[in-house]
């Protein structure tokens, strides 16, 4: 296939269409929409893997409109009434074919390719960690999109009716989403479908972003590749077959690209999205420590941290912290944060402490060292007001003066509502209760055996 051919080939078909309509749906998609790629540290242009991952969620749209719109490319030939005419001519069918099949994977492709670009431009502004490992979620993305496209066509080809692309259109979507795996499960801390994972792992998208440190295995590359040659190989010729026999031979491919892949694919969700090692490796400035994803932050957290835990240390003597770090234990939305005894630990999920600076997240390290949540907060997760009002009681005692904690969907005024009468209460006791009653609420919340306010206010621990 030939330069001119090619040039001819995207003038007279909807190839380039087909490009433009895929770009320009997933963009409005992100932009114009607002959902959870905008939020939090899974931003979709705050890391090179979330980037490819977003990115690689839209599929589960985009993927049925390739097929769809392969499938009205392949019935060019019958629209015109010249299939008979051009099985006549000397020219190799499967040459016809590559002609057909190449336009439409390489507008495609380029179309995949400007959207990872669109969000690669904004990534470096945001984060000093640089890697390749992003690269392979992309490519087999976009060659998710040309297997879609050619499997269409071939398809269309074999079965010539104008009912045929919207009917596979649908099948595709219907596919995608009965396969579709969840990010946000109470029961699995990584992305869960309602069907076998290495089932679901032939469909093309991906789940999208909860957990910023997370990425695909090299196992769940090397089986959806598979997958994909294989539908592309049963397209190929399917575009080309001119009898029914090889129309049925055709499907060969398909079939052994399915078997190899299932042998391949991980069985194990936790064998599909696993950590990436690197970016959760620590980058530390003394005591405190924050993953290599997110060293940027390291200096605005370095000075409120050391701060804060001179504070803890003032106010719990041996009991308190020695380090701050980021936490990169991975959970289910049902499960407990972490919570050791000689650490305080973070997640830049936490509004609390994600939007603040200087004193403000001195206070809010302060109080989230003094007594760190049993529910945790997050974009998706909203703790508890008491918790939250616990802490800033616990951050006033050290700091000598009771301030609310922004961040939530709580209101400041309902956590100073309920703050404000434990704390008065607390401040009117002697010197020494008032110790032994702040150590004793830093032991209920370190164990998750009682509610910070309640011990605050005279309660017993569980």
């Amino acid at each position: 296939m030939n330069v001119r051919v090619l040039r001819i080939e995207l003038r007279r078909s909807v190839a380039l269409w087909a490009g433009a309509v895929v770009l320009t749906t997933a963009l409005a998609f992100l932009y114009l929409l607002s959902g959870p790629w905008w939020n939090g540290t899974a931003l979709w242009t705050a890391q090179w893997t979330s980037m490819a991952l977003w990115t690689r969620s839209l599929l589960i749209f985009l993927w049925p409109l390739a097929v769809g719109l392969g499938a009205l490319q392949g019935l060019r030939d019958h629209r015109s009434n010249v299939s008979e005419l051009l099985t006549s001519t000397p020219r190799p069918a499967w040459h016809r074919a590559a002609t057909l099949a190449g336009a439409t994977a390489i507008t495609l492709a380029s179309a995949f390719g400007l959207l990872v670009l669109q969000g690669a431009v904004h990534v470096p502004a945001v984060t000093e960690y640089t890697h390749l490992g992003w690269l392979p979620i992309s490519l087999v993305g976009a060659l998710s999109l040309v297997a879609g496209a050619v499997l269409g066509m071939g398809v269309a080809r074999a079965l010539p009716s104008p009912l045929t692309p919207p009917v596979l259109a649908v099948c595709a979507f219907l596919f995608t989403n009965f396969l579709r795996q969840v990010p946000d499960s109470l029961e699995s801390a990584v992305p869960t479908a309602m069907v076998p994972n290495r089932i679901s792992l032939l469909s093309p998208p991906v789940a999208g972003v909860r957990e910023v440190l997370l990425t695909l295995s090299p196992s769940v590359h090397v089986g959806q590749t598979l997958w994909l040659l294989g539908m592309i190989a049963t397209g190929f010729a399917l575009l080309a077959a001119a009898t029914p026999r090889a129309r049925l031979l055709a499907l060969t491919p398909l079939l052994a690209g399915a078997a190899l892949a299932l042998l391949v694919l991980p069985s194990d969700p936790r064998r599909t999205y696993v950590v990436d090692e690197a970016a959760a490796a620590m980058v530390c400035d003394g005591p405190v420590c924050v993953t290599k994803a997110h060293q940027t932050r390291l200096d605005d957290l370095a000075g409120p941290g050391r701060k804060a835990l001179r504070l803890l240390h003032d106010a719990l003597g041996g009991q308190a912290p020695v380090a701050i770090r980021e936490s990169t234990a991975l959970r289910s939305l049902s499960d407990a944060p972490e919570r050791p005894r000689d650490a305080v630990l973070f997640d830049f999920d936490d509004g609390v402490i994600a939007t603040a600076k200087g004193e403000e997240l001195t206070r809010a390290l302060v109080a989230q060292g003094m007594a760190p949540v049993c529910f945790a907060r997050s974009d998706n997760e909203s703790g508890t007001s008491g918790e939250l009002a616990g802490q800033s009681v616990a951050a006033g005692w050290v700091l000598g003066d009771l301030k609310p904690l922004g961040g939530t969907v709580h209101s400041l005024r309902d956590q100073l509502d309920l703050a404000r009468p434990v704390w008065k209460e607390l401040k009117a006791l002697p010197r020494s209760e008032q110790l032994s009653r702040i150590r004793a609420m830093h032991a209920a919340a370190v164990s998750c055996k009682g509610d910070p306010l309640d011990v605050l206010a005279g309660g017993e621990s569980r």
